[in-house]
């Protein structure tokens, strides 16, 4: 296939070393002097160091180059900035179905991507869907095994889609569950934030599994009140990612709890990471989501204490444990 891989963060880069060696690859910037540097040194020094370029795969900063008889796009840039790349495509008149691999919701709507995708490019519908799980970007430039679940309305789509991307080092998986995909993916950056603080205050291995077992429960709560199933909870895209992200130190979220937990400013800490931590600016959305919904969601009320009001990392946690003891039920 030909994809435009549209984003040359740490993730879109590591796909496009990833899927050069069975598709031919055009990696998309926004950035001209980024794209020279990539192009010139053969590497992503911003976002991917040490992972070489490979020779077949094409840098531009050019989108309607990026398209030019693409196959398929697979949009990987922060969930901030899928509108305005969608509108470029749209603006390109180039149609082509498109794979997105950002997760959150949109700040100012709390909306969730598909939901995006429908309002600036329907025309592309049902010929989109959604690729997420438990991933690391550098893991998966190194050439190590992961698994991820591509979710769409279209199944056939996305079996075909599937079935080209899928390889012995890069297992992807179908499912029609595109909100449930997204949901797990969004509100897991949030419990994330949690378990990082609650490690770096030194609560152990005990406090850490009970927080992403509950952590799990707030996911799934707000996940079927919008429509998600059960079972992609439970799946790569739910659990899975979770505790991926909640225990290993290459999550920049789990590393933004680390920090607010060691008494750093939020400011100093995501001038420190020089990187997106999408659970920042989702929490407040989930938050919001959760009480249009009537749905509890202590973790994530705790969260948001942290980064938006203040409230020391070790207070908010007090309160936390402290709540009116409950029966275990989601």
């Amino acid at each position: 296939m030909r994809i435009a891989v549209l984003g040359a963060g740490a993730w879109g880069s590591a796909l496009a070393i990833s899927l050069s060696a069975r598709h031919q690859i055009r990696l998309w910037t926004k950035d001209p002097n980024h794209a020279i540097e990539m192009d010139k040194h053969r590497i992503n020094r911003s976002f991917l160091p040490g992972y070489a370029l490979p020779e077949s795969l094409q840098i531009t900063a050019v989108l309607d180059e990026a398209l030019d008889e693409a196959d398929l796009a697979l949009i990987v840039v922060p969930i901030v900035g899928l509108r305005e790349t969608l509108r470029t495509i749209v603006a390109s008149k180039i149609k082509v179905p498109v794979i997105w691999g950002c997760k959150g919701f949109e700040s100012e709507s709390s909306k969730l991507p598909h939901q995006v995708v429908e309002e600036e490019y329907s025309d592309i519908l049902p010929y989109c869907g959604v690729l997420s799980g438990p991933s690391f970007a550098e893991e998966v430039a190194q050439g190590l095994p992961a698994a991820l679940t591509l979710a769409s309305k279209d199944i056939d789509f996305a079996t075909k889609i599937a079935a080209e991307l899928h390889s012995s080092r890069l297992r992807i998986y179908t499912s029609q569950d595109v909100i449930g995909v997204e949901t797990g993916g969004a509100i897991k950056n949030v419990i994330t934030i949690a378990a990082g603080i609650s490690d770096g205050i030194g609560f152990g291995h005990n406090a850490r599994a009970a927080l992403i077992t509950r952590g799990l429960m707030e996911i799934t709560r707000l996940g079927l009140g919008l429509g998600g199933s059960m079972k992609t909870f439970m799946g790569l895209a739910g659990v899975g990612d979770l505790i991926l992200t909640s225990t290993g130190d290459l999550s920049r979220n789990r590393q933004v709890g680390l920090m607010l937990a060691e008494g750093k400013s939020l400011h100093d800490i995501l001038n420190e990471l020089g990187h997106v931590a999408e659970g920042v600016h989702t929490a407040r959305s989930v938050l919001q989501l959760g009480n249009r919904l009537h749905i509890e969601m202590p973790i994530t009320q705790a969260v948001c204490n942290i980064l938006h009001e203040g409230v020391p990392a070790r207070d908010a946690v007090e309160v936390l444990l402290n709540r009116e003891q409950k029966t275990e039920i989601y």
